[in-house]
């Protein structure tokens, strides 16, 4: 498909509409199921649009309309779904919030998007929010979905049940509200993690969401009513669009993963045959399947060397753009089938077709041992401005440690600094500003700044080397790009983070987090009585490993890019300890000043 076609396949769609689709077209087909195992619960397209109805009827009592903000704070839940897709039949403006949030920044969030609603899930929620509610002078209501949570004696607070039957059914209102949105109308409302400063509120568009959709279709397709995961918060853009918009666009069914440690169950359960992970999730199945192999009897280990040799080769190959020969593809085709496939579903990913990794470097080493399994993972690139992906690495056309080309009617140019420069379909109507208005980010032809330094070679595949704001600068005035060397060391099992340091400074040096699932099971493997992270970070032999983990890593970089000095540290760093945003990376200016007298340990 041209990306002509793929505009002309957009043009006059909406969600609102395809999700009618769905409950006419696919009405027993399911489409959402929470949980796993025989408590989990389903419901059909039929009665996933009829739950979405009571729903949006019950808002326009609270007076939701069109134009307004609607906070969700709710664990990953039907309810969520329903809320949201409710809030767009009329109009309104959905945003999730991340659950770690603090009260001061749920404060900032509210107040600058004016929400006129709030849905909170239950006591947790209760009481981080309770302490903002009353700052906000545009709030109607708060919709509580465990009323047993709310205060007594507050007419704001409504139970999320009283809301749901408010209204009796009313299928012609219904249906006129679906006619009533339009493709360009605003969708929904992203904040972005605050990574380099205060976060913005990104506001998508119908046309966006559907566009990047159909677009992933396109380039990597999966069956038809495709099975999918959803276990990311709804307020990352790469879940909006995999776990709500591109389900609703493929009828696919999408399971929710209430809670992120049970993803392995979750993934032997459901069998995705779409998967997206970031890196430290790709990095983590591929130490457990490496485990598995370890643990293989010798006449095994053989048939999967071989297996494995054989795959690498392919992906190599296909990697230059060079023909496969048919001696390869014969003898891996049953290969896979009898050695490799098996050991994919130990980890639940056997039936996957499309296989994404996003949000940050991840190192080649482990692409390339997930290829050699018959895993090909692709990455891609964007940003919550682009509605996710704006480049896709393809089984066409890739290269290990870049993001893949430009999808169809996108264009990727490189700035006179550096920085990339984003048009097309997937662009972001603007940002919301404190007054209601949305605000354009783009020059006059259309052109965003990502923020993002990068190189686009002759094929058309965009390489990232780090943020503009991100880059480090030495006293010698050399240009490094911090993310590059923590990939590097990031590969190491042990290591769950990574942060270089060097900013006008004499030499690079880095901090480096213990894995807090790995590290203890690797130290009892080597007979270190001492687990707690506390002690690891301290012991000689984890010290002699991870000594050998960055020396491993210097091997590859140019002599200003070498870590000169690291630290090894405990951890665990997380959104609420203050060294990662909601998406997990690095808060750099916080780290600086967390971790400012180990730093200067390194200097003095």
């Amino acid at each position: 498909m041209s990306a002509e076609q793929l505009y002309a396949s957009v043009e006059g769609l909406t969600i609102p509409a395809l999700l009618r689709r769905n409950a006419q077209q696919f009405a027993e087909l399911p489409a959402l199921t929470t949980g796993i195992g025989p408590d989990a619960g389903t419901l059909s397209w039929s009665q996933l649009r009829a739950e979405v109805a009571a729903l949006a009827r019950g808002l326009t009592v609270l007076g939701l309309k069109q134009g307004d903000r609607m906070l969700i704070a709710m664990p990953r839940r039907a309810e969520h779904w329903i809320a949201d897709l409710a809030a767009i039949h009329l109009g309104a403006l959905a945003c999730s919030t991340y659950d770690t949030l603090s009260s001061e920044q749920i404060a900032m969030l509210a107040r600058h998007s004016a929400a006129a609603v709030v849905v909170l899930q239950g006591k947790q929620e209760m009481d981080r929010w309770q302490p903002v509610l009353k700052e906000l002078p545009h709030l109607r209501a708060v919709v509580v979905l465990d009323w047993e949570a709310a205060p007594p004696d507050d007419p704001r607070f409504v139970s999320y049940a009283a809301v749901r039957g408010a209204v009796p059914p009313d299928d012609t209102a219904f249906e006129a509200l679906t006619d009533a949105v339009t493709p360009d109308q605003p969708l929904a409302l992203v904040y972005t993690s605050g990574t380099t400063g205060e976060p913005k509120g990104v506001v998508l568009t119908h046309r966006n969401v559907i566009y990047e959709s159909l677009m992933q279709d396109q380039l990597v397709p999966v069956p038809q009513h495709p099975r999918s995961l959803a276990y990311l918060p709804l307020a990352h853009i790469a879940e909006r669009v995999l776990g709500i918009y591109m389900p609703i666009c493929n009828a696919g069914h999408v399971t929710i993963c209430p809670e992120p440690d049970q993803l392995l169950p979750a993934l032997l359960a459901v069998r995705p045959q779409g998967f997206f992970g970031v890196p430290r999730v790709w990095e983590k199945l591929a130490a457990g399947l490496q485990t598995k192999l370890a643990a293989l009897d010798g006449q095994q280990t053989d048939a999967v060397a071989q297996a494995q040799k054989i795959a690498l080769e392919v992906y190599r190959l296909r990697c230059d753009g060079k023909d496969i020969p048919a001696q390869l593809t014969e003898p891996l085709e049953h290969l896979d089938e009898q050695v490799m496939r098996p050991l994919r579903a130990a980890v639940g990913l056997d039936d996957c077709r499309r296989a994404v990794s996003g949000a940050a470097p991840i190192p080649v080493s482990v692409l390339e041992f997930l290829a050699s399994v018959g895993l090909p993972v692709y990455e891609v690139w964007g940003l919550s401005e682009t509605t996710g992906a704006a480049t896709v690495s393809t089984p066409e056309v890739f290269a290990p440690g870049s993001v893949g080309r430009p999808g169809p009617g996108i264009e990727v140019r490189e700035g006179d600094d550096g920085e990339l420069f984003v048009r097309g379909p997937v662009v972001f109507a603007g940002y919301l500003q404190d007054d209601g208005r949305i605000e354009s980010a783009t020059d006059e032809q259309g052109w965003l700044p990502t923020g993002d330094v990068g190189t686009v070679d002759s094929r058309g595949l965009v390489t990232i080397t780090d943020r503009k704001k991100e880059i480090i600068i030495t006293d010698a005035g050399k240009n490094i790009a911090p993310t590059r060397i923590e990939s590097l060391l990031r590969a190491h099992p042990l290591i769950a983070h990574a942060a270089v340091i060097g900013d006008r400074r004499r030499y690079v040096t880095a901090l480096l987090v213990l894995d807090a699932e790995t590290a203890p099971l690797w130290a009892k493997a080597k007979g270190i009585t001492e687990c707690d992270l506390g002690a690891l970070a301290g012991n000689p032999v984890v010290s002699a490993v991870l000594d050998g983990a960055v020396a491993e890593a210097n091997a590859v970089l140019s002599r200003a890019e070498q870590v000169k000095k690291h630290r090894v540290l405990a951890g665990p760093w997380t959104a609420e300890s203050g060294e990662l945003t909601p998406k997990m990376s690095l808060r750099r200016r916080a780290i600086d000043e967390l971790h400012a007298a180990v730093i200067e340990s390194m200097y003095t």
